[in-house]
């Protein structure tokens, strides 16, 4: 329902006729709710209504039973009707903005960089619920495709980050057949850029929930996962005890890193998330215009911090799941201005698809997975 709020909230307002921002702020939650039921559950007008009429009364507004009764009869009469919509040919940041349930200035920065046809593929994206992708921790995909397709699930084999694409069964059930880790393709294909040296130490700085450090861990001899939240540690500590891979958990800021040196360093840097809002819808309505700049000045003040523990010849990878410009390949341009003893090196492997910059960038719309950008760069000295 998130997903779809402003969706709904256009096929709402016609039938509001003082305007739904004049409504008591907890029924346009209830009224959102009982149409997405009538319109993409498949609930019963009847019992959409009903239920929505005692839920009003349960939080004390009895006294609005009738206009949620004939609003959401109203508006499940008119149905998901397209023309409450502006028109995309007239108005295509509305109508992403409308129809395609995004932040109207989200959408007209979308547009300033792609055409029309992605960003309405990257809005459809992120209003569906993403596919389970699981990484076994063997690397053998074809026997955990065997075993999870024995468990009545339809697998996919994605040999080029390494992971399978599973349907019809619960991340759950999925590792109680497979001895492995949930992880979107995107996330797999920065750790495969990365590529630390066979046996070599790695420091994953912003580790939690710690899926990157599962992964580099089957190559790496060991590796340093920190991160500064003790509730999202607990998760990471549970995750590294059922791998039985060599990492270190420890409660650190990247600011402030808790090694020394480091051959390779990932610094998975907080950010918009703007390539993974399908997996947090809400995201998308706590976001400002000026997140992706307050966001850029945090990541480059723990890139900084970071590079400090980076020896010559080591590397430091600088890894976000944002689509935003000012969070990427500028964070990464202004410190190479300001540490010219770095330059972007991109691992030799002919099967990623590396941008003229040297730097790896997993677009949704073109992919089908959650979006992601990553600079890895060599210290010379």
């Amino acid at each position: 329902m998130v997903r779809l709020q402003s969706r709904l909230d256009a096929l709402l307002a016609p039938h509001v006729h003082q305007g739904l921002d004049t409504l008591d702020r907890r029924l346009r939650p209830l009224l959102r709710s009982g149409l997405y039921q009538i319109l993409y559950m498949d609930v019963p007008d009847y019992a959409a209504v009903s239920q929505t009429v005692d839920q009003a009364r349960s939080v004390g507004l009895g006294r609005a039973s009738g206009l949620v009764n004939a609003v959401l009869r109203a508006a499940a009469r008119a149905g998901d009707d397209p023309s409450v919509h502006p028109h995309p040919d007239v108005d295509p940041a509305g109508f992403l903005s409308s129809w395609g349930s995004h932040p109207r200035w989200l959408v007209e920065r979308w547009l300033r960089r792609w055409p029309f046809p992605d960003v309405r593929r990257l809005v459809e994206l992120n209003n569906r619920r993403p596919a389970l992708h699981v990484v076994p921790l063997d690397g053998d995909l074809e026997a955990a495709a065997a075993r999870l397709s024995n468990a009545g699930a339809e697998v996919r084999v994605l040999t080029l980050p390494g992971s399978l694409e599973v349907v019809g069964i619960s991340p759950a059930r999925a590792l109680e057949e497979v001895e492995g880790f949930v992880q979107d393709p995107a996330a797999s294909l920065v750790c495969r850029y990365a590529a630390p040296e066979p046996g070599s130490r790695v420091a994953d700085l912003c580790a939690a929930p710690g899926g990157k450090a599962l992964y580099l861990a089957r190559r790496a001899r060991y590796v340093v996962a920190a991160d500064p939240s003790r509730s999202r540690l607990r998760l990471l500590a549970e995750n590294v005890r059922r791998s039985g891979l060599a990492i270190g958990v420890v409660q650190a800021r990247a600011e402030a890193p808790p090694v020394q040196r480091v051959e390779t360093v990932l610094v998975d840097a907080p950010c918009t998330g703007t390539g993974t809002l399908r997996r947090h819808p809400d995201a998308r309505w706590r976001l400002g215009s000026d997140a992706p700049r307050r966001l850029s000045e945090v990541q480059a003040r723990i890139l900084r911090g970071a590079a400090v523990v980076v020896p010559p010849r080591g590397v430091l990878v600088y890894a976000t799941c944002t689509l935003e410009p000012e969070e990427n390949d500028a964070v990464v341009g202004a410190f190479l201005r300001e540490h010219p003893e770095f330059r972007v090196e991109p691992p030799d492997d002919e099967r990623l698809e590396i941008e003229e910059s040297g730097c790896l960038e997993v677009v949704p719309q073109r992919t089908g997975w959650d979006g992601a950008f990553a600079a890895r760069l060599r210290r010379l000295a």
